[in-house]
């Protein structure tokens, strides 16, 4: 009996350990999509179908994406939004199967509420947000049908109920309480915002500051939650399901978590995300992958920019995370390693005593 040879033994590690690098190589996902002039802005993501769904920052164009980047657009069951629309904020609420999108049409904003189906969007209601001022920006729901929409130039936060009825929810003086940032978004106040599920509270962002509000969703108190720094110019905010928080701004994101019920937070991570592509929303799929959008929508205001046909949305990971999966790869080549010259050396036995034998 011949002693193996090298080649036959690394390509035995190797098929030993392919499985795991590829687990690894599939980790951080990136989805391009193709849709021509669509500069989105929200983002959502629909588990019934496991798709992703986008909007037009100008139109009433709705689209949902799968995990390869295949595209479908949405037919809208009724013409009461107006093509001359900016979509901005999207949130689905899965428990009644239903997309919400904070809509601005005719100087003016909306809630738009639809019956999710596989490939059409059904209006229930379009809420006109009353009072009838400023830019709605992005949505969030509780498990009782109520709606949450932030007005980012008044800095409010209206209610919307599952029968589409209006209010303000909260006009805290504490969102007009700290210095704005002098920038070119100075005008970006009240932005993303999220409900926490057995807390009946909001947390939050302020682009033009940099905070992050707890807000009472039945009386509207607000606090400011204290963290080591500002989060400067942060839009979008989703929370994963072991509690910790990820607020994106256009060149960074943000992983915090809070011991005492968000009075205080502390960042767990940061990392730099591609400013270039200004990334605007960021999502929590399956309760721990957590995604962002790269919808360019700042060259859509460039007039003489070309229109741009390519997004993408990017899963983003926590650096501790990341070496996590470095160690167990790491461990995984060192157990199959191990494995391999375990084999080695009983193989070596082997051929001896065949070899013996025939002596």
């Amino acid at each position: 009996m011949s002693k193996p040879s090298p080649s036959f033994s690394f390509l035995l590690l190797i098929s030993i350990l392919s499985p795991f690098f590829l687990i690894k190589a599939r980790d951080l996902h990136t989805i391009k999509f193709k849709s021509p002039g669509l500069y989105p802005k929200g983002l959502a993501y629909d588990p019934s179908s496991h798709r992703f769904i986008v909007a037009s920052l100008h139109g009433n164009k709705f689209i949902s994406i799968s995990d390869t980047g295949e595209t479908e657009t949405l037919t809208l069951i009724s013409s009461e939004i107006s093509p001359n629309s900016t979509i901005l904020g999207l949130s689905i609420d899965h428990r009644n199967q239903r997309l919400l999108a904070a809509i601005n049409s005719l100087s003016s904003p909306f809630l738009a509420s639809f019956h999710l189906h596989h490939s059409s969007l059904e209006l229930q209601f379009l809420s006109p947000l009353s009072p009838s001022i400023g830019i709605a920006c992005d949505v969030t729901f509780d498990p009782f049908g109520n709606s949450y929409v932030t007005n980012s130039d008044k800095n409010f936060i209206y209610k919307v109920t599952e029968n589409g009825t209006v209010s303000v929810t909260s006009n805290s003086s504490i969102f007009t309480h700290y210095p704005v940032y002098e920038s070119s978004y100075s005008y970006a106040g009240l932005n993303g915002v999220i409900y926490i599920n057995h807390k009946n509270y909001l947390l939050v962002v302020q682009s033009n500051t940099g905070k992050l509000f707890k807000v009472n969703a039945i009386n509207g108190t607000a606090t400011a939650v204290i963290l080591p720094s500002d989060l400067t110019l942060a839009n979008g905010i989703a929370v994963k399901g072991d509690g910790v928080i990820v607020v994106v701004s256009i060149n960074t994101a943000w992983f915090l978590k809070s011991d005492d019920d968000w009075a205080n937070g502390i960042v767990i991570d940061e990392i730099a995300l591609d400013k270039e592509g200004y990334p605007s929303s960021v999502i929590v799929k399956d309760g721990k992958r957590v995604f962002v959008i790269y919808g360019y929508v700042q060259e859509s205001i460039n007039v003489n920019s070309e229109q741009r046909e390519c997004y993408r949305i990017q899963e983003i990971k926590m650096k501790k995370e990341e070496e996590d999966s470095l160690l167990w790869i790491l461990f995984l080549v060192g157990l199959g390693l191990a494995y391999f010259l375990f084999w080695k050396v009983q193989m070596g036995k082997l051929v001896k005593d065949m070899d013996r034998k025939r002596q």
